[in-house]
């Protein structure tokens, strides 16, 4: 690896971590149509139950496309969804990010997610593993593909009132 690769991929490294840790912030304080404006028209957000990898055809807590994260934040910010009354409040620490692959206008990471819950005074931890999918636009970053696998994933979950 040349001098000039490195510095590109510590400066890649450092502009994705800074994408990723602002949309975390975004969830924290629910700025969700913020959120909706990050991500590609065929984007996906997903979050898989248990192992595998065939997420089309398995189990999952989420699959959600334009219209079904569109959907979802719509549900949240009216109430109509009775895991989103109260919403809940959220802390999340995103940490370990990794380059995975960085070809043409596509750029994969991953990262380890910690989300602090709290909800009727009390308070949940929950962690997992997160993979992005980002395309570089001349805009910056576009969420092309988010997954979120909880440790527990293939355990007793909850109801969120919000967003990994």
């Amino acid at each position: 690896m040349t001098e000039m690769s490195k510095i590109d991929s510590k400066s890649l490294l450092a502009d994705v971590t800074a994408f990723i840790w602002a949309e975390g912030a975004m969830l924290d304080a629910k700025e969700y149509d913020d959120w909706l404006e990050l991500w590609t028209e065929d984007g996906l957000y997903i979050m898989p139950m248990g192992e595998g990898e065939d997420y089309k055809n398995q189990l999952n807590l989420c699959y959600d496309n334009d219209k079904m994260r569109r959907d979802r934040i719509g549900r949240f910010q009216r109430g109509f969804s009775i895991s989103s009354a109260p919403p809940a409040q959220t802390v999340r620490t995103l940490s370990r990010f990794r380059i995975e692959a960085a070809e043409g206008d596509v750029i994969k990471v991953t990262c380890a997610e910690h989300v602090v819950e709290d909800k009727f005074g009390r308070q949940r931890i929950w962690a997992g593993d997160a993979w992005y999918t980002l395309k570089v636009t001349g805009d910056g970053f576009k969420l092309h593909e988010k997954i979120v696998r909880l440790l527990n994933s293939d355990g007793m979950l909850n109801s969120f009132s919000y967003l990994f």
